[in-house]
């Protein structure tokens, strides 16, 4: 990405742009959600968008700001523009998030806390909803599976 522009990292204006995301984590947690906030800009520096987490208050368990942004961007942007949005988010995209971002095409995360040092800030105990164990069985079916795939993708 740009190296010297809005979209570094180290820079006074992903400083600021960062900034910008705690005071949405900030804000989402005095409306009662959980204390997470995302900012997507494009190449000028400007802020296309912003988000908070809104968990609680929607009563959605998919309503991740970075979740939010990555699809209001694919659905907004052509794949061109989408990679070359940044996202500036106060804490690493969970693995739900990340997967949506990267299908959206997002260029570039940047974020405030890494995953591991929100997990120190947490209660020893606290149950994370991304190490829940699942149990997944399959495939099954391979015959009726196939048929509506069969010249799908070429």
């Amino acid at each position: 990405m740009n190296e010297t522009g809005p979209l570094d990292p180290a820079g006074p204006q992903g400083e600021r742009y960062i900034l910008l995301a705690i005071e949405l984590a900030e804000r989402s947690r005095v409306a009662g959600d959980p204390p997470f906030g995302s900012i997507l800009v494009d190449m000028a520096g400007v802020v296309v968008r912003s988000e908070r987490n809104t968990v609680t208050s929607a009563q959605d368990i998919t309503a991740h700001p970075e979740l939010k942004l990555a699809r209001w961007a694919a659905h907004s942007f052509k794949p061109e523009v989408c990679r070359t949005l940044a996202m500036y988010t106060s804490c690493q995209p969970c693995p739900m998030c990340t997967n949506v971002i990267a299908r959206a095409g997002i260029g570039q995360v940047v974020y405030a806390l890494s995953t591991q040092q929100l997990q120190e800030l947490k209660p020893h105990g606290h149950i994370d909803p991304d190490s829940a164990i699942v149990e997944y069985n399959g495939p099954t079916q391979y015959t009726a599976a196939i048929v509506p795939l069969i010249g799908y993708y070429g």
